[in-house]
């Protein structure tokens, strides 16, 4: 008898199984959505929260101490000096 019985749970496992997983699942489920918040804050994207940030830094910089277009002082002078590490580069005033 017991292997007969046996035999039969393990073939019709899915079938006996799937309609307590499913309890289960909506029981979780429920819970979940009524102890947790969903709710999700507005952020802006990183590219505003970018761009405001260097508004900030511009408005804090007086413009008579920036450095003239005219100088060109932000072009390499040859093609070594591009890309150039920050801790390699030189301050040539």
């Amino acid at each position: 008898m017991w292997p007969v019985l046996i035999n039969m749970l393990r073939v019709n496992a899915p079938y006996i199984t799937l309609p307590f997983a499913a309890i289960i699942g909506v029981i979780g489920y429920n819970i979940e959505r009524i102890i947790s918040d969903r709710t999700t804050p507005f952020k802006n994207s990183v590219e505003e929260q970018r761009d405001e940030r260097m508004l900030k830094n511009l408005e804090n910089v007086d413009a008579k101490e920036m450095e003239s277009l005219k100088e060109k002082k932000f072009v390499p002078r040859t093609i070594f000096e591009k890309n150039v590490s920050p801790s390699l580069q030189t301050k040539n005033t």
